[in-house]
């Protein structure tokens, strides 16, 4: 009995100095800081809404499809449904959620690069407005970040005036997907969807647009400034008809969140790239970013550079309901200038040298 007793003596002993080790060991492993814990934010807020960006879509639809042969039919049925009697929405102004653009997951989004909104000059809530936002780069973070989520302080800066921002109208055919852009005020690069917003929900509207769009993301490269526009005029033609004023904004450092492989002009690949943008609306680049264990490694999510984006000086445009070719020529010209001054002014401030220039196509 002695012998027993002194092998559970020896065992407890042993146990409770493994324990006492294991704690000791535990208590000497460095917690994370909260620069570490923020850092970790940072990555996750992006991760999600490049994977929404890039998945949602297609995920969802595919999701819909297989219950459809499962025990929960119902679900997408009623969703099919659900879209029928819905299908218009977007081109009607959509349905903004103010609690979802002010998530707090936006302020770590804003924070990873960091994203930073610059006002020039006064807009008026009297009046309804055009954004032209430039450069396009790959994902329009610059763009997505200030005039859909609230982290930069839009409202703030100008107040009383709602921004929104227009993408290609086949998202919105996705399911799901549709609901999340509509959510944050995306709506469909569309005349009606753009008309609605500057004639039907009174004024104090600022409806951005990135005019270079799918054309102008296969130049996207850092160090090269170069925008499709010289023949972009459908949006002037529609501040005219409405009497919107043109604002131009620019988003420096844009450029420099990915890397693209850029083909030349005339080869069997950019070709590829034109067709396959004339059918589908977007065009198809082969770009990479950084990995999600470090920004050394190679992946899919953005590199974190500094973003800035400059909103301008309003072009003030008179309202006519059939404006003529020299009209909308001299309008697009004057905004020209006004992008052009607007570049030029601050370049040198956020990244670029005095010899960098702006090359419009």
């Amino acid at each position: 009995m002695k012998t027993i007793i002194a092998a559970c003596s020896q065992n407890l002993s042993g146990s409770r100095a493994s324990i006492q080790t294991a704690l000791r060991t535990l208590l000497a492993v460095p917690w994370p800081s909260q620069r570490d814990v923020c850092s970790a934010l940072q990555l996750l807020a992006v991760l999600q809404w490049v994977l929404s960006f890039l998945l949602l879509g297609t995920v969802s639809l595919l999701l819909l499809i297989y219950l459809l042969f499962t025990s929960l039919w119902l679900v997408p049925v009623l969703y099919l449904a659900w879209i029928i009697f819905d299908w218009d929405t977007p081109e009607k102004g959509g349905r903004r959620l103010p609690c979802l653009r002010r998530w707090t997951v936006w302020k770590h989004f804003r924070d990873y690069f960091p994203v930073k909104l610059v006002k020039t000059h006064d807009l008026s809530p009297s009046h309804n407005y055009i954004i032209g936002s430039h450069p396009h780069g790959i994902l329009c973070v610059g763009a997505f970040c200030n005039f859909i989520t609230g982290s930069t302080g839009f409202e703030e800066l100008f107040p009383g005036i709602r921004s929104f921002l227009t993408t290609l109208a086949g998202n919105f055919r996705l399911p799901v997907f549709r609901e999340y852009l509509m959510s944050g005020g995306l709506c469909p690069v569309t005349r009606r969807a753009i008309g609605y917003l500057l004639s039907q929900k009174g004024t104090g509207n600022a409806v951005a647009i990135v005019i270079g769009g799918a054309a102008e993301s296969l130049s996207c490269r850092p160090g090269v400034t170069t925008l499709i526009l010289k023949n972009r005029k459908g949006f002037v033609r529609m501040a005219l008809r409405h009497g919107a004023f043109l604002v131009p904004s620019f988003s420096f450092g844009e450029n420099d969140l990915f890397r693209q492989v850029v083909f030349e002009e005339g080869s069997w690949m950019r070709s590829i790239q034109r067709r396959f943008q004339k059918m589908m609306g977007f065009a198809p680049c082969l770009f990479y970013g950084r990995g999600l264990t470090s920004g050394q490694s190679c992946g899919f999510l953005p590199y974190s550079r500094p973003i800035t984006t400059v909103v301008g000086e309003p072009v003030a445009v008179p309202k006519v309901e059939n404006p003529s070719r020299e009209l909308v020529d001299r309008y697009h010209e004057l905004y020209i200038r006004a992008l052009l001054k607007l570049f030029n002014e601050n370049k040198t401030k956020y990244g670029l040298s005095e010899s960098d220039e702006l090359h419009i196509l």
